[in-house]
């Protein structure tokens, strides 16, 4: 791999991510009898040896193949450098569904240079399923261009969402979603940001919404959204004051916005690319 003090392209920088990521979910996949399980922002946060452990796997892979480039990582928090890319890194997507062992968790790895996200990969280990994107090529899914939903009726409209692990702000989320609910078909609740953004990318649900997240839960999904062809609106501060993603095929997503904006959450505004 280049240096720490050149750009390689983004490509180049997808092919680590995927690499990392492929690594980290195997090593995910072989799960010990006990995750020696703890608690973080609140008792309903979890985290696992398993977390730390694939955070590990991935920053001792950016520090063998791109010395020198910052990282911002879940777990261990941001680890500053003067490297030109900085990697924007969620080990374990979904680490309540790891602890109680159902499928939908994922490990995400995010390109960013000079503020914008180049290459993402998002890998769902459990159906053995990669999704990628760079800024400028088509997302994928393992090697199939993937596209979003061809859906135009909200109410017609399968939504992903998901919610904080602070019980006040469960409360005012779920306020929110007495309004969205009988605006659409259906709610899906998959317990992970990223995949629940791959799905967009790939069809599976049509819109997606969710506050609370950090930029390791959403850049390498927003990517993969965005060349699938999705529209992305944001909320600089929500219901819960944090920040709202919203993604949505594109003739949903001003629906989407008007529809969070009437049940409360203010500023939801189409982002640019």
């Amino acid at each position: 791999m280049g240096g720490a003090t050149t750009v390689p392209e983004p490509a180049v920088l997808l092919r680590l991510a995927v690499r990392l990521a492929r690594d980290a979910g195997a090593l995910l996949q072989d799960r010990p009898d006990d995750l020696q399980a703890g608690a973080k922002s609140t008792p309903t946060d979890a985290v696992t040896v398993m977390d730390r452990a694939s955070e590990r796997l991935i920053l001792a892979g950016l520090a063998r193949h791109r010395p020198g480039d910052p990282v911002v990582a879940e777990e261990s928090g941001s680890r500053p450098g003067a490297g030109p890319v900085t990697w924007h890194v969620d080990p374990l997507d979904g680490t309540v569904n790891y602890l109680y062992g159902l499928p939908s968790w994922s490990v995400s790895i995010a390109a960013v240079v000079d503020g914008r996200t180049v290459a993402g990969a998002v890998f769902d280990p459990a159906r053995q399923r990669m999704f990628t994107a760079t800024i400028a090529g088509p997302a994928r899914c393992n090697d199939t261009t993937i596209s979003v939903s061809a859906g135009s009726q909200l109410a017609e409209a399968l939504v992903a969402t998901g919610f904080s692990y602070d019980a006040v702000d469960r409360e005012r989320q779920a306020a929110v979603l007495t309004r969205v609910l009988p605006a659409v078909r259906d709610i899906r609740r998959a317990g992970s940001a990223a995949l629940d953004l791959c799905a967009v990318a790939s069809g599976r649900v049509d819109a997606y919404y969710e506050e609370g997240g950090h930029s390791w839960d959403w850049l390498a999904g927003e990517l993969i959204a965005r060349r699938a062809g999705a529209g992305v609106a944001r909320s600089p501060a929500g219901i819960t004051g944090r920040p709202l993603i919203a993604a949505a095929a594109p003739a949903l997503l001003a629906p989407l916005a008007t529809l969070l904006t009437d049940a409360g959450v203010p500023g939801v505004v189409s982002a640019g690319a």
